[in-house]
C-alpha cells in the first residue's frame, strides 16, 4: 500500500461522571484528513481493541468522521489498533485504571500521506478490481458509496440489494453489503454477504479475509479456518492472513498448525505482527514448554521495549529461564 496513515493527535479525556461497578465505555471521534491525496480512499476502517497479551476484545468498522465505541471495558492494558484494508496502520497503547466505572474518551485523528506522490498509486482491496456494471447499477453503486460515507447504512443496504437483484455476480457489491451489515452489527447478514462475495469471485482475497474475521468475532473459530485458508492460498505473503489463521488454529487447540502461521506472520512483518510472539508464548506455556515461552517473551520485548506489561513478562522470564 503506497498510501500511509500518520497519527496526528490522540486526545484523551475521562468523564467526570462516574458510577461504581461494571466496565468502562471507551469511545472517541475518528477523523482522517484525506485532503492531501487523490484517487482511492478507503470507505471503512477497522478499529480493534486488544488486551495487552494480544487477545482480541472487540472490533468494529467505522467510516471517516464518525465515532467508535467499546462497551464494558475493564481496567487493564490495551492496544487500540486501526486497520485499513487488512493492514495495521496505527497502534495506540492504553492503560485504564479508574476506581469507578466511567466513560473514557480517546479521539483519533489521522492523515493520509503519499510518500511517492509522483508515481501512480497502487490500489488495494475492492478498489483494485474492475467490475463492469450497467449504467443504472453504476449510479446505484456510487449512491451506495455516498450513503456509506454519510453513515446512512440502511439506504446503502437498499441500494446494494437493488444492484444484486439484477446482478448477483457483483462480488464487490456483496463485499460492500457485508461491510454495511458489519457496521450495523448484524454479523449473521454480514457473514452471508461476504460468503456470497467469495462464491461470486473465488480469487477475491478481501472477502475471504473479512469472512474469516466475522466468524472469529462470532467465536466460530473452526468455521473461520476455511475462508482464512483460502485467503492464504490466494495471498500467502499477507502477514494479516497468516496471523489470523494462526489465531484460529490456536483457538481450536491445534497448536502444531498455529505455530506455522504465527511464525510466518512474524517473518513477513516482524514489528507489525510482534504480538504473535505473545500468542506463541501462551501456547508454549500451556504446553508446559516454559523455556520456549521465555524465548518468545524475550523476542517480543526486544521489538516492543515500551510494552506496558513489561515487568510482568520480565518476572516470568526470570522465574522460568534456565541459568
Amino acid at each position: 500500500m503506497l498510501l500511509t496513515l500518520a497519527l496526528l493527535t490522540v486526545a484523551f479525556a475521562t468523564s467526570s461522571v462516574a458510577q461504581t461497578g461494571g466496565g468502562h465505555m471507551l469511545f472517541g471521534d475518528f477523523k482522517v484528513d484525506e485532503s492531501q491525496v487523490a484517487g482511492h480512499k478507503p470507505l471503512t476502517f477497522d478499529i480493534i481493541l486488544y488486551e495487552s497479551g494480544g487477545r482480541l476484545v472487540s472490533r468494529q468498522t467505522v467510516v471517516n468522521n464518525s465515532r467508535y465505541r467499546f462497551l464494558d471495558v475493564a481496567n487493564g492494558d490495551y492496544d487500540l489498533v486501526v486497520e485499513v484494508e487488512s493492514n495495521e496502520v496505527v497502534r495506540i497503547r492504553l492503560m485504564l485504571n479508574e476506581p469507578f466505572r466511567t466513560d473514557i474518551r480517546k479521539d483519533i485523528e489521522l492523515e493520509w500521506r503519499d510518500p511517492f506522490a509522483s508515481k501512480k498509486l497502487i490500489k488495494t482491496g475492492a478498489a483494485a478490481e474492475s467490475y463492469e456494471r450497467t449504467s443504472t447499477n453504476k449510479k446505484r453503486f456510487a449512491k451506495a458509496e455516498h450513503a456509506m460515507d454519510v453513515k446512512d447504512y440502511p439506504q446503502a443496504i437498499i441500494l446494494l440489494h437493488q444492484i444484486l437483484s439484477e446482478d448477483n455476480k457483483d462480488y464487490q457489491c456483496w463485499s460492500e453489503l457485508g461491510t454495511a451489515y458489519l457496521i450495523q452489527k448484524d454479523l449473521g447478514q454480514s457473514e452471508d454477504a461476504y460468503l456470497r462475495a467469495t462464491e461470486a469471485n473465488p480469487q477475491f482475497v478481501l472477502a475471504f479475509l473479512n469472512l474469516g474475521k466475522v466468524r472469529m468475532a462470532q467465536k466460530k473459530f473452526e468455521a473461520a479456518v476455511e475462508p482464512l485458508s483460502q485467503a492464504f492460498k490466494i495471498k500467502p505473503e499477507s502477514p494479516e492472513v497468516n496471523y489470523l489463521l494462526g489465531e484460529a488454529y490456536l483457538q481450536i487447540k491445534k497448536g502444531s498448525k498455529a505455530v506455522v502461521y504465527l511464525y510466518e506472520a512474524i517473518r513477513l512483518d516482524p514489528i507489525g505482527k510482534a504480538e504473535a510472539h505473545l500468542r506463541l508464548a501462551t501456547l508454549y506455556h500451556g504446553a508446559g514448554m516454559k523455556e520456549k515461552a521465555v524465548a518468545e517473551y524475550e523476542a517480543f520485548l526486544k521489538k516492543k521495549p515500551d510494552y506496558p506489561d513489561r515487568k510482568k513478562l520480565e518476572q516470568y522470564i526470570t522465574q522460568n529461564k534456565k541459568q
